[in-house]
């Protein structure tokens, strides 16, 4: 059940307007994050007593900051990419590596090659963890390197569930196939979206090909993926979706673990 909340409209009422505004976003933001629910916009204004175009752009602002976000699906608000990644300090990468460990064997199992889980960083992907291929070609280790998101499936993934922002300014070639297009590479990112799966290939860098898939905590927020990449020479027709495919049931379990973990500790 939620908590009880002040009534911003009449608390703030004497306040100067620019004050006013930052209490009230404030009151909106602890509703978000206190509530067991997460709430939609209409449910907001009735619990503080704003009008609900009021509401709307308080909401408005807190999103553009990466404070709070949409859910997937459902439009309700849950906390932000940067409220995501502050709580993610708290527990830690070690834990988040821990609880993928599991999903990490099972996909350089499957597929014989390299296998990553990264985390959004600011303006780049960090690898956390890999299991090596078992080629001798292809056993590069990216463990602890900053790679930028438009070239790479991980960083993709960031993008496309907006657990990043894409930086500002020229995109950077990088594999003879990187997409320099804002417009190209928006297109790409809404075909992640509809398959739950990225794709890049050559686009990092020549001869590498990789697949990613997004890893949500509790409250739907994409806070990691997981990866597989390999060279070309071993890319037969298919092998893309399929590890794709793969890809995205595992990080699904490793959601489906960290939403347990999280809910646990929230009843203890």
């Amino acid at each position: 059940m939620g908590r009880e909340f002040h009534d911003v409209s009449t608390s703030v009422e004497a306040q100067p307007t620019g004050t006013q505004s930052i209490d009230r976003a404030a009151q909106l933001l602890v509703s978000v994050l206190e509530t067991s629910e997460p709430p939609t916009v209409g449910e907001l204004a009735t619990r503080s007593g704003l009008p609900k175009s009021t509401t709307s752009r308080l909401v408005g602002a807190l999103e553009r900051h990466g404070l709070v976000q949409r859910a997937p699906g459902s439009g309700s608000l849950v906390p932000g990419r940067v409220l995501v990644r502050y709580a993610r300090q708290e527990t830690g990468d070690a834990e988040l590596i821990a609880v993928a460990a599991d999903a990490l064997d099972r996909l350089a199992a499957e597929s014989g090659e390299t296998v990553n889980i990264g985390i959004p960083s600011a303006g780049a992907v960090e690898q956390l963890d890999q299991r090596d291929s078992r080629h001798y070609l292809g056993s590069t280790n990216w463990v602890g390197r900053r790679v930028p998101p438009h070239g790479s499936a991980l960083g993709k993934v960031f993008l496309a569930f907006d657990a990043m922002e894409l930086p500002p300014g020229r995109l950077e070639p990088l594999g003879p196939d990187t997409i320099l297009d804002r417009t190209a590479l928006a297109r790409d990112l809404d075909a992640v979206r509809t398959r739950g799966y990225a794709v890049a290939v050559e686009e990092l860098e020549p001869g590498l090909w990789a697949v990613a898939a997004p890893v949500r905590d509790a409250g739907g927020s994409v806070i990691a993926a997981l990866s597989i990449s390999g060279p070309t020479l071993r890319l037969r027709d298919g092998l893309v979706d399929e590890l794709g495919k793969l890809t995205k049931r595992e990080a699904e379990h490793v959601s489906d673990r960290l939403t347990y973990d999280e809910r646990k500790r929230g009843a203890a």
